[in-house]
């Protein structure tokens, strides 16, 4: 009903923005300065809130909560570069996680008067840069790297308590696991794994180029059973499957990343469910040829009905029928990488240059509504509330 939904709106954003308060004097984050610009009337409002990760000109990173006009309320720094934020069915949770192959996470909780926790990845792991939520809120899911045995797994965390405590982990039945979201069910995880090997040691670099063997695989959240899992043909074997989003229906879009030669052009978008074979879904030529075989965000509309997928190298963002699995075109944002849905219909997207576009329809052009000087955003965007 919309009347619950204005309510959670409402306490979302105050909660998230009066949550800040607290972190200037947390240990953990004293070398970046947090929420200088809360005002009353920013606790107040009713309106959306987003965030994002972010790198300043002055070297700092953190995350961004803005609202619905791009307008930046408050920061939440981090001890290094950020990527992906996780958020709680409920708004009243999120966590944002460090960049491959970073080790820290940060909880921030919007209701409990806590102040925000770091996390450090345990001994052996570090995180991908995502992560997801049970659906009672109660535990936290994050996808990592035991790269002493080059496998992915699922840090299993408790929320629960005074602190947050890693209870254990699954096998993600994959190498490189990258984005994960939770099924319609509550009980299902799906994860992308990307299928390169990687080792702290050795940075950012690919390990096995030659041989990786991308996936998704269904997960049993609770038990960790391996449900169903699905691969493309041998011949695309170097398409990391990367990130992702649940479309109205609970089909799972995947954006991938191709690792093979630049000159090539495969498919870079599909569509999975449980028990189906992948849908490949087709780039019109005149606009494959210009992906640079790279997808950096998937989002749905509110309603599920249209996905957008964003292709930053080439300064494009792809728009699709859900249901139909039809390209609806284009529009040109440069470096245009991080989507979140600002209404029932449209998109929000930010930028590496610190702008924030909306798209209002697949078929009309993208519009710059705001832009945050000495600000790059990272890949991802998140809706936090509405």
């Amino acid at each position: 009903m919309r009347s619950t939904e204005t309510k959670l709106t409402a306490v979302s954003r105050r909660g998230f923005l009066a949550a800040l308060g607290g972190l200037a004097l947390s240990p953990a984050f004293a070398r970046t300065p947090l929420a200088e610009n809360l005002t009353q009337s920013t606790f107040e409002g009713e309106g959306q809130l987003f965030a994002s990760a972010y790198k300043k000109t002055s070297g700092h990173y953190g995350i961004g909560l803005l609202d619905e006009f791009g307008q930046v309320l408050a920061e939440i720094g981090l001890p290094g570069r950020g990527h992906g934020v996780a958020v709680s069915e409920d708004r009243s949770c999120l966590v944002a996680f460090a960049r491959r192959p970073g080790t820290f996470a940060v909880v921030i909780r919007a209701i409990a008067p806590q102040d925000p926790e770091l996390i450090t990845a345990a001994p052996g792991r570090h995180f991908f840069g995502h992560g997801s939520f049970s659906a009672d809120g109660q535990l936290l899911y994050a996808v990592e790297n035991d790269f002493h045995a080059a496998r992915g797994v699922i840090g299993v965390y408790d929320l629960t308590g005074a602190g947050v405590r890693r209870i254990g982990e699954l096998d993600s039945h994959g190498v490189g696991p990258h984005e994960m979201v939770m099924a319609p069910d509550g009980k299902t995880l799906v994860i992308a794994n990307g299928g390169i090997e990687t080792h702290p040691d050795k940075g950012r670099e690919k390990l096995n180029l030659a041989t990786m063997a991308p996936s998704i695989v269904y997960l049993d959240a609770e038990t960790g059973d391996l449900l169903s899992e699905h691969r493309l043909d041998a011949a695309l074997h170097q398409v990391s499957l990367r990130h992702m989003a649940l479309d109205g229906d609970g089909h799972v879009w995947v954006g991938g990343q191709y690792e093979g030669p630049a000159h090539d052009t495969p498919p870079l978008v599909a569509k999975f469910t449980m028990d189906g074979a992948p849908e490949l879904l087709e780039v019109p030529g005149v606009i494959a040829s210009t992906l640079q075989n790279y997808i950096g965000s998937v989002a749905a509309n509110k309603d599920g009905s249209v996905i957008a997928t964003s292709a930053p190298r080439c300064g494009q963002t792809l728009f699709w029928d859900a249901q139909a699995g039809a390209f609806l075109g284009s529009q040109r944002i440069i470096d245009g990488c991080g989507v979140a849905p600002i209404d029932q219909g449209s998109f929000l997207i930010s930028d590496g240059n610190g702008g924030l576009s909306i798209v209002d329809d697949p078929g009309t052009r993208a519009d710059i509504i705001a832009r945050s000087p000495g600000y790059a955003w990272d890949n991802h965007m998140s809706a936090l509330t509405g």
